[in-house]
């Protein structure tokens, strides 16, 4: 559905929906914007966007009790479940609202980078091998199922200890925790509210990357803009390999957004607030029902942790596999592990004083700046890592986060590419077959479990990286550090 609401240039990376405007659905139950509309665009970009409802989504998003700031979405905005994903709102804790929608089905649903000491020449021989290791040693595709077998007191564990529990079982270097959002953890989670639909789902599929777009990439720095923050960063030249992570909850994480989402729409009734869209499905921040979403969340988001941990234990035993190297000798140190699917109670300065918000980041990337205590010590000087994949054909980014951020959108920036056709039509627009040897024109090794995934997932399915990120960058909610080049991928 085409946007045919009225939007205002503010400068050439940022456009407003003004606050006035009332959709039909409005109108029809009396509800307003609360604030403005803020898309990080420019105006090429900004023609795809408005072809698309997320406009629309970001206006109802702007209808939502207690909503501070601006409903914001970064420039790879596209059409999710209620709220865009893309979609940044923070929510005062004490009057505003905290919903589902907000954070999405797949719960800290994120991406990690890990670096390592070898130079692209050392492996040019050897990338089809690593890769073939990777595709064997980390279970993909639809309901893939991981290589350990927890037990009920396991998985409890994982659920209120994320990434710790990997780590102390021997599951990655003590050094890792300190390398990821909330060091892997995120305190509060209660696993007994988790279903045991959610936990059947979830125990056998630790440590797999699953299907969609989730990925593992080989990849070679292609280019560097800020030496000081790359070397921060440990990533010191051009042709240095990296590998990157994409994935998520899985069926964890999503088993506990179908749960709760039930839990919410009838606790929406409950308290009276009126909905645009029933997807925007929400309870008072402080209520049972929202506070109990809240701790399941966390459960979620711990597994997600976890998943990517373990993920990175047989990645690092696959390099030795195939080099014959221990992993601490090849530098396999873990840049930075970022959520793109999430709901935190965060403290910002807001109007002059500091309040704590309920920050919804989904399909977004948390982009705090320099200085800020929550980065690890050894990055605080630049920023935080800000991980940005892109499609697998063309580049990745790394980037810092920024004080600018910080004011004007809660430390957040975009977390990819973003979607330019729907899954169908990617499938009809790129065979199978063309895809593949696009790829291997371009040098990419590609291994994936679906071929039907192959057309889903194909470059031209997205929006061009190298735009998204120059909007960000000159809007200035994260800056540009290095350009990452798939040489390898595996699908799920």
């Amino acid at each position: 559905m085409t946007w045919r609401g009225p939007i205002r240039e503010i400068d050439r990376y940022r456009f407003e929906i003004d606050p006035s405007y009332q959709s039909e659905s409005m109108k029809r139950l009396g509800v307003k914007m609360k604030v403005p509309g803020l898309i990080y665009t420019d105006k090429e970009m900004l023609r795809a966007i408005l072809a698309d409802d997320s406009p629309d989504q970001v206006a109802n998003v702007a209808t939502l009790p207690g909503i501070l700031g601006s409903s914001i979405a970064m420039p790879d905005i596209h059409h999710g479940y209620g709220f865009p994903i893309g979609g940044v709102a923070a929510f005062d804790a004490t009057s505003g609202v905290i919903s589902p929608g907000g954070v999405g089905y797949d719960i800290n649903c994120g991406v990690r980078l890990i670096r390592t000491d070898l130079q692209v020449a050392e492996i040019q021989n050897k990338i089809s091998a690593i890769i073939d290791r990777l595709f064997t040693n980390v279970p993909s595709g639809v309901g893939s199922e991981g290589r350990v077998r927890l037990s009920p007191a396991q998985l409890e564990m994982v659920l209120e200890q994320g990434a710790r529990w990997a780590v102390s079982n021997g599951y990655g270097w003590n050094e890792d925790l300190e390398y990821m959002e909330e060091g892997g953890c995120i305190d509060g989670g209660d696993p007994s509210l988790v279903s045991d639909s959610a936990r059947k789902r979830g125990a056998p599929q630790l440590g797999s990357l699953g299907a969609g777009n989730h990925f593992l990439e080989l990849q070679k720095v292609d280019e560097i803009f800020d030496e000081v923050a790359a070397a921060a960063y440990g990533i010191t030249s051009r042709g240095q390999v990296t590998i990157m992570v994409h994935t998520g909850s899985r069926g964890c994480g999503h088993q506990i957004c179908t749960d709760h989402l039930d839990l919410m729409q009838r606790a929406n009734k409950k308290y009276g607030i009126p909905l645009v869209d029933r997807e925007l499905a929400c309870a008072p921040a402080s209520s049972p029902e929202a506070q109990a979403y809240f701790r399941a969340m966390k459960c979620g988001a711990n597994f997600a942790w976890a998943n990517r941990q373990m993920i990175t234990h047989w990645i690092r035993e696959s390099f030795e596999q195939e080099l014959g190297t221990p992993s601490t000798r090849l530098g396999m140190h873990i840049v930075y592990d970022i959520a793109h699917n999430m709901a935190k109670l965060e403290q910002h300065e807001f109007g002059g004083k500091k309040r704590w918000v309920y920050v919804h980041r989904k399909g977004a990337t948390r982009a705090f700046g320099p200085g800020h205590p929550d980065i690890p010590e050894r990055y605080r000087a630049v920023g935080q890592p800000v991980i940005i994949p892109g499609d697998m054909g063309t580049a990745s980014y790394l980037l810092h986060g920024t004080e600018r951020a910080m004011q004007e959108t809660w430390g957040s920036s975009c977390h990819g590419a973003g979607r330019r056709l729907s899954r169908t039509a990617a499938i009809k627009a790129h065979p199978v077959d063309k895809v593949l040897a696009s790829m291997e024109e371009r040098g990419i090794y590609l291994r994936a479990k679906s071929r039907k995934g192959i057309s889903e997932e194909a470059p031209g399915a997205y929006k061009n990286i190298d735009e998204v990120i120059e909007i960000s960058h000159h809007a200035g909610i994260a800056k540009k550090v290095v350009r990452l080049k798939p040489i390898g991928v595996v699908k799920g």
